[in-house]
């Protein structure tokens, strides 16, 4: 076979005679598509692959009768199938590590800091984080630890938690007050959580710090259980509350949910 000797598809020599080209050039028209690009025609994917129309044409329709590419007949798009070929990587991956460009895209879509939080306790903790600047006096990282009550993440968190497990919570729990507006009783907060439960995401104004909002939604593993939090945090001077509603609520719960089924595919593998 003589794919495994020749030059690979950027020009240079291959590094071994190990190396197969066609290989090679079947992964590159797969990553011609991006969100830019979700659909190209072939003379597109020739350009942007540095192949002849005829090569770029086989390996198409290749990936057509494999499932991986559909067409139209002009145009061509990537299938669901693709995603297989990341499941076995995806398994091998912890919540942070699946998490990360997550909170990278947010960040950078939001430009805010993001986190990922699961419950310890009646904290949250910190396991993943995306920091734009600091906006809080105390300085965050992996590890950080906040009471549940009074954050975002925390509340989504409590929010998912079994009824028993709830109650045994809120038994116990001292509703010390971090600012002047941090929920002060155990009503008070039951009833925010069964908003939370309802609505599928939390908004906590100034609670924790002065000057400080945020808002989470919840990450789900394969059973449907809330097992982390996605957060947003903000300025309250940047974002009004209603702002905060209409533009990084929806870009958290979409985060979450991605997260989500990434989450999943490495518990259904």
């Amino acid at each position: 076979m003589t794919d495994t000797s020749e030059t690979n598809t950027s020009g240079t020599a291959a590094a071994s005679t190990d190396y197969v080209q066609s290989l090679a050039r079947g992964l590159s028209v797969i990553r011609a598509f991006d969100a830019e690009h979700p659909r190209r025609t072939l003379s597109d994917v020739a350009r942007a692959t540095d192949l002849t129309r005829a090569t770029a044409r086989r390996f198409l329709l290749t990936l057509v009768e494999l499932g991986y590419v559909r067409t139209d007949g002009s145009v061509f798009w990537l299938t669901p199938r693709v995603l297989e070929l990341g499941y076995s990587y995806l398994s091998s991956l912890s919540l942070p590590e699946i998490a990360r460009p997550h909170l990278e895209a947010l960040s950078q879509r939001v430009h805010e800091s993001t986190s990922v939080s699961i419950l310890d306790g009646g904290d949250v903790v910190y396991v993943a984080r995306v920091p734009v600047s600091r906006i809080m006096t105390v300085s965050i990282t992996i590890g950080t630890r906040f009471p549940a009550f009074a954050t975002s993440m925390g509340r989504v968190l409590l929010a998912g938690l079994a009824p028993a497990a709830l109650d045994a919570y809120l038994a116990g729990v001292d509703l010390a007050p971090l600012t002047g507006r941090t929920v002060a009783t155990r009503d008070d907060l039951r009833a925010a959580l069964d908003r939370i439960r309802a609505q599928g995401f939390c908004v906590v104004d100034q609670e924790l710090e002065e000057g400080l909002r945020s808002l989470a939604a919840p990450i789900v593993d394969a059973s449907g259980t809330v097992v982390a939090a996605v957060n947003i945090s903000t300025q309250a001077a940047r974002y009004t509350i209603e702002a905060v509603h209409e533009t990084l609520v929806p870009a958290a719960v979409e985060t979450a949910t991605a997260i989500s089924a990434d989450l999943a595919r490495t518990q259904t593998k």
